[in-house]
C-alpha cells in the first residue's frame, strides 16, 4: 500500500482527488491536471554548491580520511544506527564505503563541508526518476560538530535549491525509519510534508523497518525556499548567534499563505 492510499490519506477523503480539483475526462472521470510542457529532467551529477556557512560538493576518494575522523570515531556508533551499514572502524573500511558510494550507477553522494573546516557530513541524491522529476535525498549523516548549526541546515537548503531550481524536479522526497525521531523532526522542520508509512518495508541489520515518507513539491518549494532564506539571513541571528525566528515557525507560516 502506498502512503497516498494509507488510512491517513484515503482517496475518498482527499480534496486533491475531487473532480473540481483535478478536472474531468471525456468519460466523466476525475483526472490530474495536464502537464503539456513537461519533459524529463536532467539526472543529478556532482556539482559544487556554496553557501554562507557550508560547501556541498561531490564525494571523492580524497575525502576518506577526513570523513573517517569526523564520522567514525569509537563514540560515533549512534550516528550509524539507522544507516544500512555499520560504522567503518578503520580508514580502510571507510575507503571501502566511499568506493561503494562512488560506484553506484545512479546515486550521487555529496560531502558537506563547513567553511574553514574539513568534510563533516554526507548526503545522497538517490532513487532518481528523471522521467517523472522525482528524487530522494537520503543516507544523510552529519558529525556532532555540525549538528544543529546553520551549516547543516544550509546544506539541506542548497541541495533542495539545486533539485528544484537548477534541475527542475517536481518532487523531492525524504524517507526514514519510522523509529528515527530526529530524522522525522528534521524533515518537518525543513518543510517536508508527512505522507504516510510503509509498514514492514525493509529488513536491515536483522530487524524490521517501517519507512515514513515525506516530500516537498515544486508548488510548495517557493514558499519553503523563502522560509529557509529568511532563516539563513544574518539578520535572523543576534550577536551571540542565537536565532530570532525558528525555521519551523517560518515554514509553518509559509504553509499558511
Amino acid at each position: 500500500m502506498s502512503p497516498e492510499n494509507s488510512p491517513e490519506n484515503s482517496p475518498e477523503t482527499s480534496p486533491e482527488t475531487s473532480p473540481d480539483a483535478r478536472g474531468v475526462n471525456q468519460h466523466g472521470q476525475p483526472v490530474g491536471e495536464p502537464l503539456d510542457d513537461w519533459t524529463p529532467r536532467p539526472v543529478p551529477v556532482p556539482v559544487v554548491l556554496t553557501g554562507r556557512h557550508v560547501t556541498v560538493s561531490g564525494l571523492e576518494h580524497q575525502h576518506t580520511e577526513a570523513l573517517h575522523e569526523a564520522l567514525a570515531n569509537a563514540d560515533d556508533d549512534a550516528l550509524w544506527t539507522y544507516r544500512f551499514g555499520e560504522r567503518p572502524q578503520t580508514r580502510a573500511a571507510m575507503e571501502t564505503a566511499v568506493e561503494g558510494m562512488l560506484a553506484h550507477p545512479t546515486d550521487v553522494t555529496f560531502v558537506l563541508t563547513p567553511h574553514e573546516r574539513g568534510p563533516e557530513g554526507l548526503a545522497t541524491l538517490m532513487r532518481v526518476d528523471a522521467a517523472n522529476g522525482v528524487v530522494e535525498v537520503g543516507s544523510i549523516i552529519v558529525a556532532r560538530s555540525m549538528q544543529r548549526t546553520p551549516a547543516s541546515t544550509e546544506a539541506m537548503y542548497l541541495l533542495a535549491h539545486h533539485v528544484f531550481d537548477a534541475l527542475g524536479y517536481r518532487r523531492y522526497e525524504w524517507k526514514c525509519d519510522s523509529r528515527n525521531k530526529p530524522s522525522r523532526r528534521a524533515a518537518a522542520r525543513l518543510g517536508f510534508s508527512y505522507e504516510g508509512r510503509f509498514r514492514n518495508a525493509v529488513v536491515y541489520k536483522g530487524r524490521n523497518r517501517d519507512t515514513d515518507w515525506f516530500s516537498i513539491t515544486d508548488e510548495e518549494w517557493p514558499r519553503i525556499r523563502a522560509a529557509h532564506e529568511t532563516w539563513l539571513d544574518p539578520a535572523n541571528f543576534d550577536d551571540h548567534g542565537r536565532q530570532r525566528s525558528s525555521l519551523g515557525d517560518l515554514v509553518t507560516s509559509a504553509r499558511q499563505r
